[in-house]
C-alpha cells in the first residue's frame, strides 16, 4: 500500500512538474519571439532613418537654382521687371514678356470692386508660368491705391505717423496686421512700405509719410515693421536707400544730396541697418544724387551706391529701384536704357511702365557682352528667393 501510494506521489508531481516545464518553455519561446520582433522593428526603424539620412532633400536654396537653370534667358530677364499693368493686353504682356510681376496703381484699382479686383489679380496670376509678385503703393495716409479704390477697405489706411502718435509701436504692429489680411484677400504679396526715411521737417517732401522723427524710433518702427510683415508673409520694402531725409521731390526735379558720409552713417542708414538686420525682403533706391557716394548719377543707377548697401550694410536681399519714370532720373538716360543702367549698378527689380522697350534692350546688352549672365542669375536668385519666402513657389 505505501509503495503505490509513493508510485501515485510520484506520477501525480512528474505530471506536475512536465505541466510547468511546459508552460516555461512557452514563455520563453514568446518572450524570444517577441524580443525578435522588438528588435527587427528596431532595425527597420534605424535602416528607414540612415535611409532618410542619406536621401538628399531638395533644400529651398537648391530648388531655386534648378529652377533658373531651367529657364530661359527671356524668362530670367523678364523676372526682374515689377512692372506698371498696361492699359491694354495685359495677360499677354505676362506671357509675352515673362514679367515678374506687376504693380497695381490707382487707375488699376479705383473702378474696382472687392470681387472685380481679386478676379483680375488672378486672371493675371492663371496665364504666368512662375507665380508673379503682385504689388501695391499701401504706406498709409497720402499713399494708399485700395483706400482710394470702389470700397476695397473697410475703412482708409492711415499713415504710420497717425497711427505711431495714437497707439506707439503696438499700433503698428496691429495696423500690419489687419492691413496684411486685406492684401492677402486681393492677392497682393507687397505693399512696397515701410519709409525709413528719417525725416524731421515737416516741411520735407517725405516728412507726412514718416514717423517725423530720429533715427533711434525710426529704427525701431522698421524692426518691428519688418518682424510682423514676416510673420504675416508680406514683402517688406524699406525705402528710400540712401535716405530722403528733409530734401525735395525728386518725382518732379532732380535731387541733390550734398550731406556728408559721415552724416548718412549716423542717421539716415540706421532704419535700413535696422531693417536688415530684422530679415528684410527688398529695399528700394531713390534716384536722389547723393554727391558723397557717387557726384555723378541718380543712386538708382549709381553702382557706387548699390556697393555701399550690398558691402558696407551687409543686405543680401532684393535691391529694386523707385518707378524709373520719375522725372530725376530722366536727365542722365533714356527710358529704353533705363532697365540695363539699372541693372549694371546692382538692381534686381525694376519697377517699369517702359518693360516692353527695355526688357529687350537689356537682352541685347546681354549678348553684347554689358551685363553677365552670372549677375543676371545671381538677380533672378534673389527675386526667386523671395517669392519662395512668401510662399508663392510651391
Amino acid at each position: 500500500m505505501i509503495t503505490s501510494a509513493v508510485t501515485i506521489l510520484l506520477f501525480i508531481f512528474g505530471i506536475s512538474f512536465g505541466v510547468m516545464w511546459l508552460v516555461n518553455k512557452n514563455n520563453s519561446t514568446e518572450l524570444e519571439k517577441n524580443t525578435k520582433a522588438s528588435s527587427s522593428e528596431i532595425t527597420k526603424e534605424n535602416e528607414t532613418e540612415e535611409s532618410n539620412q542619406q536621401r538628399p532633400l531638395k533644400n529651398p536654396e537648391q530648388k531655386i537654382k534648378d529652377l533658373i537653370d531651367s529657364m530661359s534667358l527671356e524668362e530670367k530677364v523678364g523676372q526682374l521687371f515689377l512692372a506698371r499693368v498696361p492699359i491694354e493686353e495685359q495677360q499677354a504682356n505676362i506671357q509675352n514678356y515673362h514679367l515678374g510681376g506687376y504693380l497695381l496703381f490707382g487707375r488699376d484699382i479705383e473702378e474696382q470692386t472687392p470681387t472685380t479686383l481679386k478676379d483680375k489679380i488672378a486672371s493675371y496670376q492663371a496665364v504666368s508660368k512662375l507665380p508673379l509678385f503682385i504689388a501695391s503703393d499701401e504706406e498709409g495716409g497720402t499713399v494708399s491705391r485700395l483706400s482710394n479704390g470702389n470700397g476695397l477697405v473697410a475703412e482708409a489706411f492711415k499713415s504710420p505717423m497717425e497711427i505711431y502718435q495714437e497707439a506707439g509701436l503696438t499700433g503698428i504692429r496691429s495696423d500690419i496686421q489687419k492691413k496684411s489680411k486685406v492684401l492677402h484677400s486681393y492677392g497682393i504679396q507687397g505693399g512696397l512700405f515701410p519709409d525709413a526715411d528719417v525725416a524731421t521737417d515737416p516741411e520735407a517732401f517725405i516728412y507726412d509719410r514718416t514717423l517725423g522723427l530720429d533715427a533711434e524710433k525710426t529704427s525701431e518702427y522698421i524692426k518691428v515693421s519688418v518682424e510682423e510683415l514676416k510673420k504675416q508673409k508680406i514683402a517688406s520694402t524699406l525705402k528710400h536707400f540712401p535716405g530722403y531725409g528733409n530734401n525735395r521731390d525728386s518725382h518732379v526735379e532732380i535731387v541733390y544730396d550734398t550731406r556728408s558720409l559721415e552724416t548718412l552713417r549716423k542717421s539716415d542708414f540706421l532704419p535700413f541697418k535696422a531693417g536688415i538686420s530684422a530679415g528684410a525682403d527688398s529695399i528700394m533706391v531713390s534716384h536722389n544724387i547723393v554727391t558723397s557716394i557717387d557726384d555723378t548719377a541718380p543712386a538708382s543707377i549709381s553702382q557706387p551706391v548699390h556697393d555701399v548697401l550690398r558691402k558696407e550694410l551687409g543686405f543680401q536681399g532684393v535691391i529694386m529701384t523707385d518707378d524709373m519714370d520719375m522725372a530725376g532720373l530722366a536727365d542722365f538716360t533714356s527710358q529704353e536704357e533705363a532697365g540695363l543702367a539699372a541693372l549694371q549698378a546692382g538692381n534686381d527689380l525694376i519697377l517699369s511702365s517702359s518693360f516692353q522697350d527695355q526688357i529687350p534692350y537689356v537682352l541685347q546688352g546681354i549678348e553684347q557682352g554689358a551685363y553677365s549672365e552670372e549677375a543676371l542669375n545671381q538677380s533672378v536668385y534673389r527675386v526667386l528667393k523671395m517669392k519662395n519666402d512668401l510662399g508663392l513657389l510651391k
